[in-house]
């Protein structure tokens, strides 16, 4: 009689320990996701960019900033143009973790804030406007479609998502 009635909760002291060490695991699976985000850091004036060598301080319009896969180092360009230029190119793209813009609609155009860095795939753009960055043309990043819209209204251009910028876009 005693193994009867212990047979069924040795079963479901059984399930529950499983179920609590496979909840434990997820948990710590997920943490260890969350710590491999990184964070935008503040451009610093004597930073150069990773593309073309130019002092990024010295230029007006959006700058930008990439992690790649297993690094700490961030990578900072002068303009959204020079981080999708690196970007978009095969053998870089599948290896960037992480990349981020300025959004503009926080900061004037010539002085763009560090404090306002976005998710780059999530922000919206503005390409082919009247507005410059270091290398001339370059696409105005925004965290709202709204602010990308009103922008495109006041100095022209077209409304695109991350996933619609390619090479042709840029030149």
């Amino acid at each position: 009689m005693n193994n009867i009635v212990s047979t069924p909760i040795k079963k479901v002291l059984s399930i529950l320990l499983v179920s609590i060490l496979f909840t434990s695991l997820l948990a710590c699976t997920d943490n260890k996701q969350q710590t491999m985000l990184k964070q935008a850091v503040a451009i610093e004036s004597a930073d150069e960019c990773h593309l073309c060598g130019m002092m990024i301080k010295e230029f007006a319009g959006p700058k930008g900033e990439l992690y790649k896969k297993g690094s700490d180092k961030v990578q900072k360009f002068c303009s959204t143009r020079d981080l999708f230029s690196y970007y978009l190119d095969p053998e870089n793209k599948r290896n960037v973790a992480q990349l981020f813009v300025h959004d503009m609609s926080k900061a004037p155009w010539d002085s763009p804030d560090d404090s306002y860095f976005i998710d780059a795939k999530k922000a919206w753009y503005v390409a082919g406007s009247e507005k410059t960055g270091a290398m001339g043309k370059t696409l105005a990043s925004f965290a709202k479609k709204e602010d990308a819209l009103a922008f495109a209204e006041q100095f022209g251009g077209k409304v695109l998502s991350f996933e619609q910028i390619t090479i042709d876009t840029l030149l």
